[in-house]
């Protein structure tokens, strides 16, 4: 195999990666000369099912919103993790089983500390 065949994967990647930031550039400037621009008050409020909007519409929410958001998508990223590993847990053997053991323990330290600081509680 040649030094040329070596390059055409990095040259295939920075077509897609040229293609990726091009396509919506273009795209989207296209859109900005087509589309018709006329705004006006009705149409630019917010809509809230049909009924006028009141208030401010910045809400704030308290953290620990936040915190617990970020915890579920620790523990779905850890199910997508167990899900491929448990099929193929008889190729992986002991290693495969004791390295998933290490990576829930880590995730179990984590969940420990969040209910230690009290983050799980809705007061």
């Amino acid at each position: 195999m040649g030094l040329g065949a070596y390059y055409d994967n990095y040259i295939l990647v920075l077509i897609f990666m040229l293609l990726g930031v091009a396509l919506p550039v273009v795209s989207l400037t296209f859109g900005r000369f087509v589309r018709p621009k006329n705004p006006y008050a009705e149409k630019i409020t917010t809509y809230e099912s049909g009924i006028q909007p009141e208030g401010d519409a910045q809400v704030r929410y308290h953290v620990a919103y936040y915190i617990v958001a970020l915890e579920f998508i620790i523990f779905d990223v850890e199910t997508v993790f167990l899900i491929p590993w448990a099929v193929a847990l008889d190729q992986l053997g002991w290693v495969g089983l004791n390295l998933m053991l290490i990576f829930i323990a880590i995730l179990a330290l984590g969940l420990a500390y969040s209910w230690k600081k009290k983050v799980l509680e809705w007061n």
